[in-house]
């Protein structure tokens, strides 16, 4: 997700602004002017403008938003590629979407960038989605902005309007501490300072946008350190040959070179690399390549070969993310998070803070929603290898995504570790897991059982254990009032505490079975993420779920506490199945709904269900 440095001809660039700034017409002005269209294209674009507002003049926009969507709304959805070549430099465009609602798709853009043109409306001046864009394009590591200051024939040309804007401008760069900022007037309708300099501006001495864009260096020597491949997969075409793929990240090796295989510490030296079939000396930078070492090591795709440099091997670190979901985000939510090519669970931890997208103050936050930038404590489920983003793009930047629906929820980049993290190390015991396992003479799992309140979880998973005792099984029961009452007595009932809730009594079984106790786990657990933590954390072989799929008009029958009918009156906030969803396990190994069953019945298929795994 993260924007590469290139020291070639080649400028990757991105627009964007607000809504109706001129992004796609200002590139398509460019590129008309410049006469870099095919004489084809050309007539399509006169031909097409006709039906246009221009009243018959050239609509240049049409040139990039070319979904009939885009065209309908007059606004730019997706995310338009160009590349283009004039006599100085070579181009790549990603025209991005203005409005707050595709801001997804915007970042998607920035996210490959060198520099990032932002337009600005010169008779609205700077507005919160510019202040937006801007942040997410210095969150995604772009260090060259050009502002251009868009529609100053609406304004008549008139100097001091621009000059208001580029107060405004300024200030902004200070704030986002961008590294070099070009604030240039233009006309991207008229073509005033796009590709020929405007006499209509005549107090305007700088370039035009297209020389300043030929003309820019991005390469502004910051250097990565160092030989990095992380490994995106190994080729073993037959038993005498093992090599390892990826791109370089940075750096260049060479054969006989001595390399790390990283979170391991092996060290192996490189026997050979081929660049497609090719078997050469060297690699470099960008470079795609397959590596063959000279002895046996342990390495898989999301290991990353280094040389000459230092990467964190921790689980633990803080981020500045951008929130792109629908649904709000809350502390202790689960994800998968993918740095180069490791993809593992991890967890949200902590929304430290948001930052106000108008002033850029720390606003206390303990939740996000879609299009708000903050910095939040991530943990992930085991060690993996990245850095902060200011040291390595790629190893320094992430994405999230929704363990249920596989979307991407947030991108981010690594800000520092966590020490506590880098301060623990897990302790090897002689006495183990299947030492405590074989004295008791059985197999250690955990009996999840979830379902709505009501619907017999506590009773069926009390008979169970008795049952289970008097077959000589050693067990634990843990039900979910009594651990509130206890262990739990601190959290409440809203989405993040009944998260850490489920994640304290997951690690607590898994405490338990490495005792060699059989644990009974009673919890309502209504999301399905939580319930696949736990089984993450318990071990998806030792985690057994039972459904108690009792319907809610039974359970609400029954309501021997009155729970129901307190939630039905408003007196219950976050009540689950009432205004709080329930979201019923797709593949349980047990389903059960007691209104079919009389006590001693729904224990017997219990029993009968669950044998096959103890």
């Amino acid at each position: 997700m993260c924007a590469k440095r290139n020291s070639s001809g080649l400028l990757k660039f991105i627009t964007c602004g607000s809504v109706d700034d001129g992004k796609s017409t200002l590139i398509g002005h460019m590129l008309y002017d410049a006469k870099l269209l095919f004489a084809d294209q050309e007539r399509a674009l006169e031909l097409d403008s006709r039906v246009g507002s221009r009243g018959g003049g050239i609509d240049y926009s049409l040139l990039l938003d070319g979904l009939m969507a885009e065209r309908e709304q007059g606004i730019t959805i997706d995310v338009a590629y160009r590349y283009f070549t004039t006599e100085h430099r070579s181009f790549i465009v990603a025209d991005t979407p203005g409005h707050e609602e595709y801001t997804r798709n915007m970042a998607v853009g920035a996210s490959f960038a060198d520099l990032a043109v932002i337009l600005v409306d010169a008779s609205q001046g700077i507005l919160t989605q510019t202040r937006r864009h801007a942040r997410i394009c210095a969150l995604m590591g772009i260090r060259y902005f050009v502002f251009a200051v868009n529609k100053m024939d609406l304004v008549r040309y008139d100097r001091k309007a621009y000059q208001k804007i580029e107060k405004e401008v300024r200030k902004l760069a200070v704030d986002l501490e961008l590294y070099h900022t070009e604030i240039i007037p233009v006309s991207a309708t008229e073509g005033d300072n796009v590709t020929l300099k405007s006499g209509r501006m005549p107090w305007y001495s700088g370039k035009t946008l297209l020389e300043y864009l030929e003309s820019v260096d991005v390469d502004d020597g910051a250097k990565e350190q160092g030989f990095v491949m992380p490994v995106q997969r190994v080729c073993r075409p037959n038993a005498d040959f093992r090599g390892f793929q990826g791109q370089v990240s940075s750096g260049s090796i060479s054969a006989g070179d001595e390399i790390t295989v990283l979170p391991s510490g092996e060290r192996a030296c490189v026997q050979s690399i081929f660049v497609a079939d090719k078997n050469v000396q060297e690699a470099h930078r960008g470079q795609a390549l397959t590596v063959q070492l000279n002895r046996e090591v342990d390495v898989s795709r999301g290991c990353v070969l280094v040389r000459g440099t230092q990467l964190k091997v921790s689980r633990m670190f803080t981020a500045s993310i951008l929130w792109m979901d629908d649904t709000e985000l809350v502390q202790g939510k689960n994800f998968l998070i993918k740095i180069g090519t490791k993809m593992l669970p991890a967890t949200v931890m902590a929304v430290k803070y948001k930052v106000d997208i108008h002033s850029g103050e720390s606003l206390a936050a303990s939740r996000l929603y879609k299009n708000e930038i903050a910095v939040c404590d991530i943990a992930m489920a085991e060690d993996a290898v990245y850095d902060v983003f200011a040291a390595h793009r790629e190893l320094g930047c992430f994405i999230l995504i929704d363990r249920i629906t596989n979307m991407t929820s947030a991108c981010g980049v690594i800000e520092h570790s966590l020490r506590r993290a880098d301060n623990l190390t897990w302790q090897k015991l002689d006495v183990t897991r299947d030492t405590r396992a074989a004295r008791m003479g059985q197999k250690p799992v955990t009996l999840w059982f979830t379902g709505l309140s009501g619907a017999g979880k506590s009773a069926l998973a009390n008979e169970v254990e008795k049952a289970l005792n008097v077959q000589g099984n050693y067990t634990m029961l843990l039900d979910g009032d009594n651990v509130r009452m206890g262990l739990n007595q601190n959290l409440g009932f809203e989405e993040k505490d009944r998260i850490e809730n489920i994640r304290r009594v997951a690690e607590v079984a898994k405490l338990m079975n490495d005792a060699g106790l059989i644990v009974l786990a009673s919890f309502i657990s209504p999301y399905e993420s939580d319930r696949a933590r736990a089984r993450e954390i318990i071990g998806s072989t030792n985690f057994i779920e039972i459904y108690v799929s009792t319907p809610l008009e039974e359970c609400e029958r029954r309501d021997v506490k009155g729970l129901y009918k307190k939630a039905r009156n408003g007196l219950i906030p976050n009540f689950t199945g009432i205004s709080s969803p329930y979201e019923p396990p797709a593949h349980a190994e047990v389903e059960i709904d007691t209104s079919r069953y009389v006590l001693e019945e729904a224990v017997d298929h219990v029993l009968g269900e669950i044998r096959k795994y103890l």
